[in-house]
């Protein structure tokens, strides 16, 4: 009995630790100015990221989209990827994490132009995640601030 009890507490303690390591970067965060809600979440070993909300989520000018229609990854380099919703769409992969709060190696996808950037991110504080897009290396490219 006792060596059940102590391989439950053995199991107990390693779920717990598993749970422990989970960083405090998955969830839901906003973009700037609140027009989206990104949802970073586990894939396997690493963390990907997808459009959970959009301030709206329909167009609303005709040179972009049929109007009341839901947005589309129109953009998209591939055609055949371009009637895709943008909710729903993965616009961050294969993020390794470097530390509990660094986290590099990834692609982030931008829909709005089409295009695809390395990408890396950094939790600076519970409420701020700064997630950098570039070309080539770090150097050349643009930081984005979401918060919680």
């Amino acid at each position: 009995m006792k060596v059940l009890l102590s391989c439950a507490a053995i199991l107990l303690a390693a779920m717990t630790s598993q749970c422990a390591e989970l960083p405090d970067v998955l969830g839901f965060w906003k973009t700037v100015g609140n027009s989206s809600k990104l949802e970073i979440y586990p894939c396997g070993d690493k963390l990907c990221g997808k459009v959970a909300w959009l301030k709206n989520p329909n167009y609303v000018n005709e040179k972009d989209g049929p109007i009341d229609t839901p947005k589309i990854d129109r953009k998209n380099p591939d055609p055949s990827l371009r009637q895709r919703p943008i909710i729903g769409l993965q616009v961050i992969e294969g993020l390794t994490a470097m530390s509990d709060n660094w986290w590099e190696h990834g692609k982030c996808y931008d829909p709005e132009s089409g295009n695809t950037y390395r990408c890396k991110m950094h939790m600076t504080s519970p409420e701020h995640l700064e997630m950098r897009g570039y070309v080539g290396i770090p150097l050349f490219g643009r930081t984005y601030v979401l918060t919680r």
